[in-house]
């Protein structure tokens, strides 16, 4: 059927927090009531990425994009769009800058430096609808994985397109996958690590959410490849609707012959089985990984032998992440050469990052290599919000270090990255503004790290703890310049004698801090300060006599009933009963009450 309009809601999780199933189905009852059920097809799709401002309804060939939608707004926009061919102008994205309306995208600052590869159906097609997704060329590469290129041809264009792991590590993903394919064994497996827990991440869930069959067919590729006839995708109980997503797409598959036994009568077999986790961070370490998998405790074990030679049930394994596995379509599709155009000369392709934190356009970016931090903070995201000033980012989550403006027109790949003192992670990015306090900061993700060490190593299970000691007394005041000798002493020590990468990269985000904010550090402990008013133990509201009209709200909306004084005079704090919630100095009206 031929449809004059198409609306694509956004169907990420964000969205569907936000009330987007109902905006989906109130879409469909207004276009019913209306009588253009037959003028229009209403699509829900994955995420859009522009999660600052869902959730987005977009529709086409207007290329009307509408953000902040609520359920009320579907009777209008099928009312005066839909019927009577007009848009609706308030819902329209506007520009900060301009105050200029805008409607088609790519006037849009959050999408013009983006460069979608692995986001390339995301927010565009139904993902729950495979003929959709062969639409916009997909399997189109596994037809030549199947019947035209053998297994060191599928390697050689891996090799040709320079993709290294997105999953963190960056290893060239043709040699993991040449080394499984050289392994002695009849016997091998493929596996997709969707088990994304890093604190403010989601573009593995967000891109299973939006687009399974692009992991689907990155994994029958792998499997071609290395000769592996079984695949699994590891993805943590916690993401129900990225689960659902790729069930569907999974059956889909099989009912088109693109997974079981003898896929498209080519003499190859492949399938796919879903296995969850219970959400241990440790478990996106492919060894501990492979344990759960396995059934066992998530826990590491030392390498060599590499999951390459010896894996899963002792078979050789590949371990790919969800973003490596949803280029592997676009290189078989299009070429290795293709991809290689795009990025650096050590860093092929894009990356994708979950911009979060201080920043006004947050959501899922996708760049080529090579994009500075500036260009995705101040161009992609819009800068700081509130005018507040820039002070730090981290790529790389609880492994990450934290960076600063010196180093923001640094274009971003591997090497780079690393070489600051950080790294490329899976593509976490937390934008934090002057209001942050970066011993907090480092303490709450060391607190993380405690949490989520499996115990097995003595560097990372007592390292990790010791750093923590230290940073809460820090930010307690009661610390000691010698204290951030031994901050820098055990995290070296965690770093070089850490079992696996969780506790070898726990230590970064303190090292960079006490490397690239050591004054903040010094401010701490010498004059028992916190700048950014973080820490409670250093901060002391203070009521200004002068400014103080006794109105007494301050006193009202004190949980510890520490503030007293008579109506229409100057109130006082008992400092000794102030829990530092800072209620009073929020709610104060006139500025009366002081933040030291």
């Amino acid at each position: 059927m031929a449809y004059n309009h198409y609306i694509l809601t956004c169907g990420g999780t964000a969205c569907e927090s936000n009330k987007g199933n109902e905006i989906y189905s109130r879409l469909i009852a207004e276009a019913e009531k209306l009588g253009v059920k037959d003028q229009v097809q209403i699509v829900k799709t994955g995420c859009f990425g522009f999660c600052e401002r869902g959730p987005i309804v977009k529709v086409l060939p207007e290329e009307s994009f509408y953000v902040d939608v609520k359920p009320d707004d579907a009777a209008e926009i099928i009312a005066e769009q839909i019927l009577k061919g007009r848009e609706v102008p308030r819902l329209l994205y506007k520009q900060d800058e301009t105050k200029k309306k805008t409607t088609a995208v790519e006037d849009i600052e959050f999408y013009q430096k983006q460069f979608r590869v692995v986001l390339r159906n995301c927010g565009v097609i139904n993902p729950e609808s495979i003929d959709e997704y062969i639409a916009r060329e997909g399997y189109q590469g596994l037809e030549k994985v199947l019947f035209e290129w053998t297994p060191e041809q599928i390697i050689g264009e891996m090799k040709i397109s320079g993709l290294r792991g997105r999953g963190g590590a960056g290893f060239p993903t043709w040699l993991k996958w040449d080394l499984a394919r050289k392994a002695q064994g009849d016997i091998k497996y493929v596996i997709c690590n969707a088990d994304e827990g890093d604190p403010g991440a989601y573009m593995d869930r967000s891109t299973i959410e939006g687009d399974p069959h692009s992991v689907i067919e990155g994994m029958i590729t792998a499997g071609k490849a290395i000769g592996a006839h079984q695949g699994y995708v590891y993805i943590r109980a916690e993401y129900p609707l990225a689960i659902d997503r790729l069930r569907i797409a999974l059956d889909q598959a099989r009912d088109y012959g693109l997974l079981g036994k003898n896929i498209l009568a080519s003499g190859f077999d492949f399938d796919i089985e879903i296995r969850l986790g219970a959400g241990a961070f440790v478990c996106g370490e492919e060894t501990a990984l492979i344990k759960s998998v396995e059934g066992n405790r998530g826990m590491p074990v030392p390498k060599p032998p590499f999951p390459a030679n010896k894996g899963l049930w002792q078979r050789p394994t590949i371990i790919n992440n969800v973003e490596t596995l949803a280029n592997v379509p676009v290189i078989t599709a299009k070429g290795g050469a293709w991809l290689a155009k795009i990025g650096t000369e050590k860093s092929k392709g894009t990356k994708v990052f979950a911009l979060t934190g201080k920043v006004k356009n947050s959501g899922l970016v996708e760049v080529p290599m090579g994009t500075t931090l500036r260009e995705i903070i101040f161009e992609i995201g819009g800068g700081i919000k509130d005018k507040k000033k820039f002070k730090g980012v981290q790529t790389g989550g609880p492994s990450g270090g934290i960076l600063t403006e010196a180093v923001l027109d640094t274009p971003i790949d591997y090497e780079s990255l690393t070489a600051m003192g950080s790294m490329m992670g899976s593509g976490g990015m937390i934008v934090m503004d002057e209001d942050d306090c970066v011993v907090d900061v480092a303490r709450f993700y060391m607190d993380f790290c405690v949490d989520e060490s499996c115990g097995k190593c003595s560097p990372c299970r007592i390292g990790t703890t010791q750093i923590l000691n230290i940073l809460e007394k820090i930010a307690r005041g009661s610390g000691e310049e010698a204290d951030l000798l031994k901050l820098h002493d055990i995290g070296n020590a965690m770093t070089k004698a850490s079992l696996c990468m969780l506790g070898g990269s726990a230590a970064n985000p303190t090292l960079s801090t006490l490397k690239n904010f050591r004054e903040e550090y010094l401010e701490h402990i010498r004059d028992r300060k916190c700048r950014a008013g973080k820490c409670k133990h250093l901060v002391r509201y203070e009521i200004l006599a002068d400014k103080c009209i006794g109105c007494g709200l301050c006193a009202r909306r004190c949980p510890a009933g520490c503030i007293t004084g008579e109506k229409r005079q100057p109130h006082i704090i008992e400092q000794s009963k102030c829990v530092k919630c800072g209620e009073c100095f929020k709610n104060c009206k006139f500025g009366a009450i002081s933040k030291n």
